[in-house]
């Protein structure tokens, strides 16, 4: 008999539903992005908060009728450590906590990266890995982050960021740049068509030290190269082969470390070129193309496993 589980994420660029059975294994995802004027680089919290209060029900609505909610789950903030907060998660708490009290449910709370991490394992068919040590990368609109990954007493995974930006995002040195080159934000689709028309080119020797780097000199040069007038194709292939550089350069370095396998999430790993690279050079695993941006349906499972479902 399928048991049915509810996930709401209402991250800074998506609003998101999803229902998982945790009998077959099936799901039902049901997301749109939130409108964002052409030229401009996201959205204030205040009117990401009004937008999921517009679109939540919609996509809600858009799942299947007559199962019965076991229990529901929903994203209340970024990332699992204290002080992390987006007002934007409050719109999909605040619907998640309504429904499972009219269904008289257990409404159970994760973080958005959790989500994101549990989503990319089972869409990879390896959410054994969240049994152990694992290292994963987060690289979305506003997180780059490596983390050290291992359960909690519960089976949560718990992730503790050993790498990454210490400064502006993968996502946001792509979405800086296709805004630069006229592209509609966000930008990561756009501009990855646009890079394929390009030879390789050598990236920015970003400076890796113990898995950290920075990415701001990269977006100089960046806005260097469009006021010199080089191709939108050269700038846009040179900003995705400096992202391959630097999360080579500091998955090698974690990997001196911690001899654990790579899980990759987020949308900036939606890149065929970073895939491509990543799976070669360290046999990661990735997400499946819609569960690699964000979505409820990792949210959706850890409903299922915070309730007693043995999914890993």
């Amino acid at each position: 008999m399928s048991r049915f589980y509810l996930g709401i994420d209402t991250s800074n660029y998506r609003t998101s539903a999803a229902v998982f059975d945790a009998q077959t294994g099936k799901y039902y995802n049901s997301g749109r992005l939130l409108d964002i004027k052409y030229g401009t680089l996201g959205l204030r919290q205040s009117e990401a908060l009004f937008q999921h209060t517009l679109h939540l029900h919609e996509q809600i609505a858009n799942l299947p009728k007559d199962i019965k909610i076991n229990a529901v789950c929903v994203s209340t903030r970024p990332r699992a450590v204290e002080g992390s907060y987006m007002p934007c998660f409050l719109a999909g708490e605040n619907v998640a906590r309504s429904i499972a009290n009219i269904l008289n449910v257990p409404c159970f709370t994760a973080s958005h990266q959790q989500g994101h991490l549990v989503a990319a394992a089972f869409s990879a068919s390896k959410l054994d890995l969240l049994n152990g040590d694992l290292l994963a990368w987060h690289l979305s609109g506003g997180t780059t982050e490596l983390l050290f990954v291992k359960p909690d007493d519960n089976g949560m995974p718990k992730a503790e960021q050993i790498g990454g930006t210490s400064d502006i995002s993968a996502g946001q040195l792509v979405d800086r740049a296709g805004v630069l080159l006229g592209l509609q934000f966000p930008c990561g689709a756009e501009l990855e068509k646009i890079a394929n028309k390009s030879e390789k080119v050598k990236p920015f020797a970003v400076k890796v030290n113990d898995s950290v780097f920075s990415l701001s000199g990269m977006q100089n040069k960046v806005e260097q190269m469009y006021k010199n007038g080089i191709s939108p194709e050269q700038i846009a292939r040179f900003t995705i082969e400096t992202i391959i550089y630097a999360t080579d350069k500091a998955t090698k370095q974690a990997k001196l470390k911690f001899n654990a396998p790579v899980l990759c999430a987020g949308g900036v790993m939606s890149n065929k070129s970073l895939q491509k690279h990543m799976s070669e050079k360290f046999g990661a695993f990735f997400a499946s193309p819609e569960l690699s941006g964000d979505n409820a349906v990792g949210v959706a499972i850890l409903a299922a496993k915070q309730n007693g479902e043995n999914l890993w």
